[in-house]
């Protein structure tokens, strides 16, 4: 009888409900775009984890207007979430500057020595840790190297950004390759979420190709990219290889899917217990060049054999 009371009271303890929080200066996604706040909850789910049961979730998104962050990040904290997820260096500066105590998981940053969120890679120390992608300075020039190769008739290469500080350091890092490979670049800042705009200017300024910069703000209006692209006739270049999945012409980084299974993996672990300061800050493993043979064609850019021959991946 006391064995039979023991297990109806233990059945009866209310599971305990993990609180969530997401900040991106992004616009609010569509579902089915793969972003931090779209597939983290999703990859939870595997864990048992699951939204309006035993997890609830907080997204707040800045909608392209960064000056609104730190605001945004002083609102998640007053939830007292048991984990903030940035995403981006954006983000990742308001969260810090809003809670010592709340563990942050950084989705993703680029070089959080230098931007003074950890201690170091193998000890954060502090309340964050997570994810990093390849700081400016490896990756922009190497992605304009790559668009240059593929369409060697570029003079003049359009640069989508937006007002964020790693857009400028971008554009500062492409700006030191482009003399050695002929190229002027035209940059194109978005202003209040307005591609149509944007993509005007470069069709005005005779632009011959298209890089995208990296950054939340145009990773969550992909498509909107992607069909402007196509509509411009613009050979691009984009951050993830998701991009050339789905329709971009090339991409050259590490998976988004990927990188962010580990945001997850982070947040799962500090769910259970574990403090951000022992949780070593995790760097991508693995570069993915993949071009979109169909969408070049589409275009009307045909990719030149030496360059199709360095492919990690072909879309056909």
């Amino acid at each position: 009888m006391l064995f039979t009371l023991c297990v109806s009271a233990q059945a009866q303890q209310p599971k305990k409900v993990y609180r969530l929080a997401f900040l991106s200066p992004a616009t609010s996604p569509a579902p089915s775009l793969p972003t931090a706040s779209n597939l983290v909850p999703k990859i939870l789910a595997e864990s048992g984890y699951v939204e309006g049961e035993n997890l609830l979730i907080y997204r707040r998104f800045a909608e392209g207007k960064t000056d609104r962050l730190p605001q945004l990040a002083k609102e998640l904290v007053g939830l007292n979430p048991d984990a903030i997820v940035a995403v981006s260096p954006t983000a990742i500066q308001p969260a810090k500057d809003a809670t010592k105590t709340i563990p942050i998981v950084m989705g993703f940053g680029k070089d959080p020595v230098r931007d003074g969120f950890v201690a170091s890679l193998a000890r954060p120390g502090g309340n964050i840790t997570g994810v990093v992608v390849a700081p400016e300075d490896v990756l922009a020039g190497k992605r304009l190297e790559i668009l240059k190769e593929t369409v060697p008739r570029a003079r003049r290469v359009a640069v989508l950004a937006t007002s964020e500080a790693s857009s400028k350091l971008q554009i500062q890092e492409a700006q030191k390759v482009a003399p050695s490979l002929g190229v002027t670049l035209i940059v194109a800042e978005l202003q209040n979420a307005d591609y149509e705009r944007a993509f005007a200017n470069m069709e005005a300024e005779r632009v011959n190709a298209l890089f995208v910069l990296a950054s939340p703000i145009l990773n969550a209006e992909r498509d909107r990219i992607i069909q402007l692209a196509a509509k411009h006739r613009l050979a691009t270049m984009y951050e993830w290889p998701e991009h050339a999945d789905a329709g971009g012409m090339m991409a050259y980084g590490s998976s988004l899917v990927g990188l962010t299974r580990r945001v997850a993996f982070y947040v799962d672990r500090i769910f259970k217990g574990t403090k951000p300061a022992d949780l070593p800050v995790e760097q991508p493993k693995k570069f993915e060049f993949v071009i979109n043979l169909k969408t070049a064609k589409q275009i009307g850019f045909p990719i030149p054999p030496n360059v199709l021959a360095r492919a990690d991946r072909v879309v056909r």
